[in-house]
């Protein structure tokens, strides 16, 4: 009498496990294939442009705004701002090298370039549209563009600007009770009284000290505000 061989559970399960698998590869495989090659694609995508192409712009702008910013430090304005025959000045490295970290101050060293020349338009445009996480810069940054609003004629919002840049950084003692005064005075011309005593004072509590705070009691005076 023949043997019959009877299959054990275990393997049923196996072979219509590994059935299912085989029909689902068979089913999705083209999917499966197209979605890891993009995942790879993507991947190696990413590295080349941080290795081809990011790392050499930053390096570039880098390099470039080294010159331009010597420029700068001569007082060499326009070319500081338009570059020379060789070197691109900062107009051209925030078009050139746009997202890096360069092309960003310069939009600094440009409002700065042109508030020193006059021009306070563009002065405002290019200190309005930097940004920095460095609480110094940035006082420095809004005390600008408080310049160039002043100069405007933007007497009430250079006034605000230039108390939110002493705020911004209140260790700078000369400079925080410089911004201040400038607030102060401003406000005053504009008849808001209690907004230039408000400044003055904080010039006298902060920073008595400082060349603003010896001097800042004749104008507390001027408004009424006496020892």
């Amino acid at each position: 009498m023949a043997e019959t061989k009877n299959t054990p559970v275990e393997n049923t399960r196996t072979i219509e496990a590994e059935d299912r698998i085989t029909g689902f590869w068979q089913k999705n495989s083209r999917n499966i294939i197209v979605g890891l090659a993009a995942v790879i694609i993507v991947a190696g995508g990413v590295a080349a442009y941080k290795y081809f192409i990011a790392g050499p712009k930053l390096q570039k702008s880098d390099e470039a705004i080294f010159r331009a910013e010597n420029y700068f430090r001569m007082d060499s304005l326009q070319l500081a701002l338009n570059g020379d025959a060789v070197n691109p000045g900062f107009l051209k490295i925030i078009d050139r090298y746009s997202g890096t970290p360069a092309a960003n101050l310069s939009k600094f060293y440009a409002g700065a370039s042109y508030l020193k020349l006059g021009d306070f338009k563009n002065a405002e445009k290019w200190l309005k549209d930097f940004s920095t996480n460095s609480v110094q810069v940035n006082a420095r940054a809004k005390s600008l563009l408080a310049d160039a609003y002043a100069e405007q004629g933007k007497k009430e919002e250079a006034a605000s600007l230039y108390v939110e840049a002493a705020n911004a950084f209140e260790k700078d003692e000369f400079n925080a009770a410089e911004y201040l005064f400038r607030a102060g005075y401003l406000y005053e011309s504009l008849g808001k009284n209690k907004e230039a005593l408000d400044a003055y004072k904080s010039i006298k509590e902060k920073y008595p000290r400082t060349e603003r705070g010896f001097e800042i009691d004749k104008y507390l005076a001027r408004l009424g505000e006496t020892n």
